[in-house]
């Protein structure tokens, strides 16, 4: 029987020791592959060979490949998001910028520990590209998931056949402490609302105040949601920003298609800026866009979910209360509700939260002056006379 490692004579004269292995069909094209090895040494090509052999009658052999990390991830994102929403799309698409930026190039086969180590780094201390100061470092949350984004993409490609291991399993999540949101207290909301009674979009403001999210203020329309001699407004559809982009889409889920009464202030509030719209589409005549949205611009555009956010801001400023994001309006409403003694069942379903848990977990919120709500019921508890 011929010896399958063969010694091969260079023109240097050198001598090396090659042999050929079938490595099975090519999973694309379906022809048989095989790859030629080369030694320095015999004992070192008998050895390759042998691994090889058994490797591959084992099923475990990995196929070379200069597959990129970029190409694997261009295969496995689509089906992973294909039914999901689109703001949980773009959010895996965000996860992986950084990723497809700085190792994207990087052959799969050859991505190490390290290199990921290093991305790690990079995005704890230079990787924010927006919603801060660009340069700076992104949260331990931000990292840990898009670490754990491309663990799993890893995973699939080991499973696969691509990789022997998933060196994204050896690096350590950063760890990261959960911010307390912050929310206003009922003296810091009245002060809020006295210079917000001011604004154009007085009524946007209450509504943010009312726990509504950002999307479901945006997207409310006067014909389709809004009735003002009902008192009541009805959240059928949102507008948001994903990947830059405005997009309208129903409630992330059905308990957020609801329907909540408003109080009279609230309705005066809306009765201003709808007549205070019809004026200005008056003025306005011919440049003005219909949209049929509640919060709109002067000309009837509906307003941008970033203008919105930063208006809020502004208005804050001017009233001199404490800064807190637009999503700590919602928080606000929804603690005060809880402390003004609503039933937290009623409190999640005003929500449009699915759990009465989830309500109490992420959106209660107690304050330093609340502290003394409880010394007053211990006095009234263990007053003796």
């Amino acid at each position: 029987m011929a010896d399958p490692i063969k010694k091969v004579t260079l023109k240097s004269g050198a001598v090396r020791y090659r042999f050929v292995v079938d490595i099975g069909a090519d999973p694309v094209t379906g022809k048989r592959q095989q790859k030629t090895y080369t030694y320095d040494l015999k004992r070192e090509a008998i050895a390759e060979r042998s691994r090889i052999l058994s490797e591959t009658a084992q099923g475990t052999y990995i196929r070379p490949s200069k597959q990129t990390l970029n190409e694997h991830l261009d295969e496995w994102l689509p089906p992973v998001v294909r039914d999901l929403a689109e703001n949980t799309k773009s959010s895996y698409v965000g996860a992986f910028r950084l990723v497809r930026e700085r190792l994207g190039h990087k052959e799969l086969q050859k991505l190490t520990k390290n290199d990921i180590e290093q991305l790690v780094t990079f995005m704890l201390t230079s990787g924010r590209k927006r919603g801060g100061p660009v340069g700076s470092g992104l949260s331990g949350r931000s990292v840990a998931l898009t670490l754990g984004r491309l663990t799993a993409a890893l995973e699939s490609a080991q499973l696969e056949g691509k990789i022997p291991r998933n060196v994204a399993k050896l690096v350590k999540p950063p760890a990261h402490t959960k911010k307390p949101q912050g929310t206003w207290s009922k003296a810091e909301v009245r002060k809020f609302l006295g210079t917000a009674g001011k604004e154009r979009l007085h009524a946007a403001w209450r509504m943010s105040l009312y726990g509504l999210r950002r999307g479901e203020v945006l997207g409310l329309r006067w014909a389709e949601d809004v009735d003002l001699d009902g008192k009541t407004i009805t959240i059928n559809e949102t507008r948001v920003l994903v990947e830059y982009r405005v997009i309208v889409k129903p409630p992330k889920s059905d308990n957020g298609l609801r329907t909540l009464p408003l109080d009279d202030e609230m309705v005066s509030a809306l009765r201003a800026l709808r007549a205070r719209q019809a004026a200005e589409k008056l003025a306005a005549g011919p440049a003005y866009v219909d949209s049929g949205y509640v919060v709109a611009d002067e000309l009837g555009e509906p307003v941008h979910p970033e203008n919105y956010s930063d208006e809020f801001e502004r208005v804050l400023k001017r009233a001199g209360v404490p800064r807190i994001v637009l999503h700590g309006a919602r928080h606000t409403a929804i603690s005060l509700m809880e402390k003004s003694g609503v039933p937290i069942s009623i409190i999640s379903k005003w929500a449009g939260h699915f759990d009465v848990k989830f309500t109490y977990g992420a959106y209660v919120h107690a304050e330093a002056e609340d502290l003394h709500e409880g010394t007053a019921a211990l006095g009234k508890l263990y007053k003796i006379n």
